[in-house]
């Protein structure tokens, strides 16, 4: 199976870090982001890679090539004026994950995490247009799912907004409320429904509508670890992570 890794982003959260360098290349105990996740992916079965690229994007490449992309295949998708977002650069890299599984994964590059990605592989199933891996934790915002765990609708508790397919009589109480945590399985008939969507656009707005129309599941690992390196309070807190 093949995996995007996104490594797009402007990272400014963690400035003045990415003043200099991508997020991509940031060291979590002494070692970029982009190698401990191309690392997991690859010694769980993943055998081909997409990165996707905008600031810095030659540090990237070169890191890749200096390193001979590590002993795996690895194509670069160049987002030139602007990162497109999530399902934007899914779209973007279309071209460069197809492949006989009609399946790809995608993982953020700035998530670290005790994951078993062979367990998630496992939790995967065709008729699924995506497996999104989840996380029960606090927050604002949620992805909405039913008893069986298909994907309905969202919410942010904080301001009230609702969004789903099935409004107005949505109710997002009757649902079980989840964290997306930027790792799912995507299959990729999901090419053809973003035809009509445009160059940058998130990949949760897709899937909001795409839920009406196929079948989008969510799995949740049990104790799970994950840290989203996202400030720099998170990425000290990974610097000492015990599952490294």
């Amino acid at each position: 199976m093949k995996a995007l890794i996104f490594a797009a982003g402007l990272g400014t959260r963690l400035r003045p870090l990415t003043d200099r360098m991508p997020k991509a290349l940031v060291p979590v105990a002494g070692v970029p982001m982009l190698q401990r996740v191309l690392f997991k992916l690859r010694d769980a079965g993943i055998d081909s890679f997409v990165v996707n690229v905008h600031h810095f994007a030659e540090q990237i490449e070169d890191f890749l090539t200096e390193n001979g992309n590590f002993g795996v295949p690895v194509a670069i998708s160049r987002e030139e004026r602007e990162p497109l977002e999530t399902g934007g650069g899914i779209k973007h890299a279309a071209p460069l994950l197809a492949s006989p599984e009609g399946r790809f994964l995608v993982h953020n590059v700035d998530i670290l995490s005790d994951l078993d990605i062979r367990w998630l592989l496992a939790q995967d199933a065709p008729e699924n247009l995506a497996t999104l891996l989840l996380v029960d934790a606090p927050a604002d915002r949620y992805l909405l799912f039913d008893e069986d765990m298909r994907l309905a609708g969202w919410t942010n508790v904080r301001t009230g907004e609702v969004k789903s397919p099935y409004l107005p009589d949505f109710d997002p109480s009757r649902y079980r409320r989840y964290s997306f945590c930027g790792i799912h399985i995507v299959s990729e008939a999901v090419f053809g429904m973003m035809a009509s969507w445009p160059e940058k656009f998130s990949i949760i707005d897709f899937y909001l509508q795409a839920c009406a129309a196929g079948t989008i599941r969510g799995v949740v690992a049990p104790d799970l670890q994950l840290i989203d390196i996202g400030s720099p309070e998170k990425l000290a807190e990974a610097q000492a992570c015990p599952f490294l």
